[in-house]
């Protein structure tokens, strides 16, 4: 009796062929390549991970550490310089120096002007005493003279100033023509500049009154402003001579 089996293919026969779009790459996966293909996945997305935690990671310690801690924002308000609220009078006098006096300082305008002997006896070529007022009953007082030479207003500074009141709880300060209000730092000094260069000398003092005096020169003017000693470094600064 003999066994029927699968016809064994005879000597020299060709292999089937497959079907046409049947490639040799058809049908299922091999499960190591699988595995091979997940493995380098799950590699990728670790890398991926680990970069993402590394940038997010320098970039909040740059935040924490800048500086050691966060930098305030600041800024600052300016608030506007007072201005007179009543009419400055003429100056009578006509000359290039007069011309060049103010007729306003901040809030206070000129009251009165007239020669001043005093100064012109200590050798001024011309000389003026003036008061300004800002119409609410606070008054400024200006002596204001000039010379031949910046040498004899140097002088005549340095003798109206030998005998300036001085505050015990203040010693004078060498410093830039710059001033600010209020009465700490008093009496104060320095050098007065234009343009960089230096052109002369100035002294701020506290009356003891409630009055306070600038005193200072500029070339060949000399000029001397006495008024609410709360102010008077902030009018002194704004004086334009």
């Amino acid at each position: 009796m003999s066994q029927s089996g699968p016809p064994t293919p005879s000597r020299g026969s060709r292999p089937a062929r497959r079907p046409p779009g049947v490639g040799p790459t058809t049908g299922p996966v091999p499960t190591g390549e699988v595995a091979e293909s997940g493995r380098r996945r799950r590699w990728i997305l670790a890398v991926v991970i680990v970069v993402l935690v590394l940038v997010v990671g320098g970039a909040v310690w740059g935040v924490l550490h800048a500086g050691g801690t966060p930098t305030a924002t600041s800024s600052t308000v300016l608030i506007p310089s007072p201005t007179p609220t009543v009419e400055p009078v003429a100056r009578t006098a006509t000359s290039t120096f007069a011309a060049a006096l103010p007729t306003t300082v901040l809030q206070f305008a000129l009251a009165s002007s007239a020669a001043d002997d005093a100064w012109v006896a200590k050798g001024a070529l011309e000389a003026y005493a003036e008061t300004f007022a800002d119409g609410s009953g606070a008054t400024l007082g200006l002596q204001v003279g000039q010379w031949v030479t910046p040498q004899e207003t140097t002088a005549v500074f340095g003798a109206i100033t030998a005998a300036a009141p001085t505050s015990p709880a203040s010693s004078p300060a060498t410093a830039s023509s710059t001033a600010t209000a209020g009465t700490d730092g008093l009496p104060r000094s320095g050098s007065v500049e234009v343009g960089g260069q230096a052109t002369g000398s100035y002294l701020i003092v506290d009356n003891g009154d409630g009055t306070g005096t600038a005193t200072w020169t500029n070339g060949t003017a000399l000029l001397q402003l006495t008024g609410p000693v709360a102010e008077i470094a902030r009018l002194y600064a704004a004086f334009p001579l």
